[in-house]
């Protein structure tokens, strides 16, 4: 007798079946999941000075707003790379 999760599962697989990977298409994923990170790292480097600067001079509006722009780019880079990602898949 199956338990309910693979019963659940039974039905997801019949509704949208997995999506089987080449090697070559894992490669590019794994290729963008890396150049988004690095990104990131670079955004955060170079943005956490520029908060940490405002922030001692007494520029919390500054900051907040470098804060804000910071997560602004994450969102962006992270959502770029997962079209990215859906292209590769065919999706």
């Amino acid at each position: 007798m199956k338990s309910a999760y693979e019963l659940a599962m039974d039905r997801l697989q019949k509704q949208a079946p997995a999506v089987k990977l080449t090697a070559a298409q894992k490669t590019e994923i794994a290729e963008i999941e890396t150049n988004a990170k690095a990104k990131v790292a670079e955004q955060e480097l170079f943005l956490r000075d520029k908060i940490a600067e405002a922030a001692q001079e007494g520029k919390y509006e500054d900051a907040a707003q470098l804060e804000q722009q910071l997560a602004r780019e994450i969102r962006r880079i992270n959502e770029d790379a997962d079209k990215k990602k859906e292209k590769v898949r065919g999706g």
